[in-house]
């Protein structure tokens, strides 16, 4: 039997599970099992789950349906416990360093306890600092294993179920479990503390918990709130049965109905027709079950006791009102430059939003590009009664293709659309001052797939923090979201962990990627033309990433000789990144530069192979199954100072050359097209190009724009049905 069975739930927080496991696995008190809860086999987190398994005997993944919620999951990994005590674990929280250690110390000094309180650290998502709210609560108990009615204060009710440990034989007598629906840790802590008999605490930080920046979803408005008034009943009622002290029955009630008040005192939480009827019962429950002698608290908490008591809800909404603060109107104050502007954008405001009108924005307004052009495309197609109108910047409007309605950046027409557009699609993000309506749509497109650290992620990354500026603005921008487009698993969850927020996972594919399997040979052969691809030659895209550590755009590796030792047909279709596009040109003879070029997508249906660094283009490249070279000089560098989100030089999509030599040698010897490439490459299109299927955008159309349900979207077609655009030189695919 192990000391310890940590038990983690993972609904929602497969992105993160992995910094949870960890922090048990690093532990250097071994003797415990793991137990991940995971919605079902084949979803992300059970993968994760599963890869620890493989790697770690003491990794026990069980699976527990989304319905049953978190006391479901809880609940499942209890009856597959084995071990003396059980701790649980939110899926997104972490395990101090030496908690084991220090849990396993202060058993074996008590003796056997049924629960052992522990302290954790609250931690905020990103500004403020780390509170320690169980700290005070444990600081006035004995200090060996003591009863109950020693720390009457110790209700159980205020403590969260992962800040303490609870012997699992202990449990099983008492037929202890997580109760049903909402505020199910208050259930279950206030069981275990009636029915426990020998006590302990320790003062250390066990369980660093991250507070969500969706906040609690017990704060969230809704029926559910209901639930709370349905525990309080089973806890009264339970100790009643259980004749507890009146020392412990009265600090009950307290904190039960202390609980009760704070959701009674913020409408927002209750539907109107319900807080009435809330605030009844819960009256009824203060009169039925308050202790004899209990005295009221003072001040503004004693009125509200008294009102509850009476059943005075008029009064009782009265005092609310009185002492809550008026809140400003839900629209944010606008930030558009000059005083015109933003009184003409706050008129705009006043109007109703148009529910005909979409605005669409690529890069920052560098042009028609991107996903939000194929959406565009694709809107005109299904969704002709929506008009359209692309965002560019004023030195990019002479290049939008012909008859796409444009409006220019900072003008009024862009303030005018973007206050009154019902649809906002973005592969990047809108400005500061844009407010997020009532009831627009905000889609986020994305552009890659993330290798490199993205978001909040970046924080730690000195170099990058720098320039990406405040991460409080950065996440307020992404509180506009309300959907975010994934092409794969990976990215669903790398973007759960760099983007916190409420919006909902779209895993529809990227739009830019569809015509990668709608593209023919002659579209093919057309734009090769167009980008100046001498005829029989092989044309290969060198598409190098930016640099944190660099000023400025470095080629690299020498192309001209690269091209004279890969052979004599070989061209080189340069794409610096975009952050470097000045409209200028740094081809000659046989290096084609096509960073200025509009279409990536062009760029890539035009080229026969890959070379890149660590640039998303290569996950948007193998939807093509065309050769993939990793070009790796300064792996080291690049990962110490941008960091990244797996091991590319683990998994690569191809071969691996370090120097311009063996860049050169792996085209001369044909190795870039050997069967071990092809192999590398299988492998990397099965893990990212799970989504791409060339109908991308029609899911997304269909889905945002028109409103059909998510069972009404065309699935995804089976990577093996899929049939890339071909090539223009006869390579050999997977």
């Amino acid at each position: 039997m192990p000391r310890f069975s940590i038990i983690v739930p993972s609904h929602g927080v497969a992105g993160r599970l992995s910094l949870a496991l960890d922090s048990v696995l690093a532990q250097s008190f071994g003797d415990f099992e793991l137990i991940p809860v995971c919605d079902a086999p084949e979803v992300p987190a059970a993968a994760v789950a599963a890869g620890y398994a493989e790697r770690d005997s003491r990794v026990r993944p069980v699976h527990s349906p989304p319905s049953a919620g978190l006391a479901g999951a809880r609940n499942s990994g209890l009856r597959a416990a084995t071990g003396a005590y059980l701790l649980f674990l939110d899926g997104d929280d972490r395990l101090a360093p030496g908690a084991l250690t220090a849990l396993d110390a202060r058993l074996t000094a008590t003796g056997d306890v049924d629960v052992l309180h522990v302290e954790h650290e609250r931690t905020p998502w990103w500004e403020g600092e780390p509170a320690n709210p169980a700290a005070p609560l444990l600081a006035r108990t004995p200090k060996g294993a003591f009863s109950p009615v020693e720390a009457p204060q110790l209700t159980g009710v205020q403590l969260p179920a992962w800040s303490a440990v609870y012997r699992r034989a202990f449990l099983a007598e008492h037929g202890l479990v997580f109760p049903e629906g909402h505020f199910t840790d208050l259930g279950f802590g206030g069981l275990t503390a009636l029915h426990a008999t020998r006590i302990a605490v320790l003062r250390t930080v066990v369980v660093r918990h991250l507070l969500r920046r969706q906040g609690s979803r017990l704060n969230l408005p809704g029926e559910h709130h209901t639930e709370l008034l349905d525990r309080v009943e089973e806890l009264l009622t339970r100790a009643a049965e259980l004749e507890v002290s009146a020392e412990r029955a009265g600090a009950l009630f307290e904190q039960l109905f202390g609980a009760v008040l704070k959701t009674a005192a913020h409408p927002a939480r209750l539907p109107g027709r319900r807080r009435r009827a809330f605030f009844r019962r819960a009256g009824k429950l203060y009169r039925r079950h308050r202790p004899a002698g209990l005295r009221r608290p003072g001040g503004s908490l004693g009125v509200q006791h008294r009102l509850l008591s009476a059943g005075a809800y008029s009064a009782f909404r009265a005092l609310r009102g009185a002492n809550r603060s008026v809140s400003a109107a839900a629209l944010r104050v606008p930030r558009p430059r000059g005083l015109r502007t933003r009184l003409f954008y706050r008129r705009q405001l006043r109007r109703r939003v148009d529910p005909g009108l979409a605005v669409f924005c690529a890069y920052w307004g560098r042009g028609y590009a991107c996903s939000p052009a194929a959406i565009h495309a694709k809107a005109a197609e299904l969704a002709p009664h929506i008009r359209s109108v692309f965002l560019v910047e004023p030195d990019q409007a002479h290049a939008m293709p012909e008859g796409i309605d444009h409006a220019v950046i900072g003008s009024r027409r862009y303030w005018q659309v973007l206050a009154r557009a019902k649809y906002l699609v973005n592969n990047a993000n809108f400005a500061e001052g844009v407010v997020k309506r009532a009831g627009s749509v905000h889609v986020q497109t994305q552009h890659g797939t993330p290798l490199k650290k993205m978001g909040v992620d970046q924080s730690t990354y000195p170099v990058v923090a720098a320039a990406t500026g405040s991460f409080t603005k950065l996440l307020g921008r992404v509180d506009r979201w309300d959907y975010n487009l994934s092409s794969n698993t990976h990215s669903t969850q790398m973007w759960e962990r760099a983007f916190p927020g409420r919006y909902e996972h779209l895993e529809y594919g990227y739009p830019r990627n569809d015509v990668f399997y709608t593209a023919t040979a002659d579209d093919v052969s057309r734009i090769r033309r167009e980008l100046g691809v001498p005829e029989g030659s092989t044309a290969v895209l060198y598409a190098p990433t930016h640099r944190d550590y660099q000023n400025g755009f470095e080629t690299g590796p020498d192309l001209e000789a690269f091209c004279a030792a890969a052979g004599e047909n070989v061209v080189v279709l340069l794409r610096a990144h975009y952050f470097y596009d000045r409209g200028t040109r740094r081809g000659s003879g046989r290096i084609i530069d096509v960073t200025a070029h509009r279409s990536s997508e062009d760029v890539c249906l035009a080229a026969d192979a890959l070379i890149t660094d660590y640039s998303s283009i290569m996950f948007d490249y193998a939807n093509l199954d065309r050769p993939i070279v990793v070009y790796a000089d300064d792996w080291d560098v690049y990962t110490e100072t941008r960091g990244v989100y797996f091991d590319l030089m683990a998994a690569p999509p191809g071969p691996v050359a370090r120097t311009p030599e063996e860049l050169a040698r792996v085209f001369a010897d044909g190795s870039y097209t050997s069967a071990g490439s092809q192999e590398l490459r299988a492998a990397f299109r099965s893990r990212f190009c799970q989504f791409d299927d060339g109908r991308a955008a029609e899911r997304v159309v269909r889905r945002v724009l028109l409103g059909e349900p998510p069972e009404a979207i065309p699935p995804v077609r089976p990577l093996a049905e899929r049939v890339p655009a071909p090539a223009a030189s006869p390579l050999v695919r997977s």
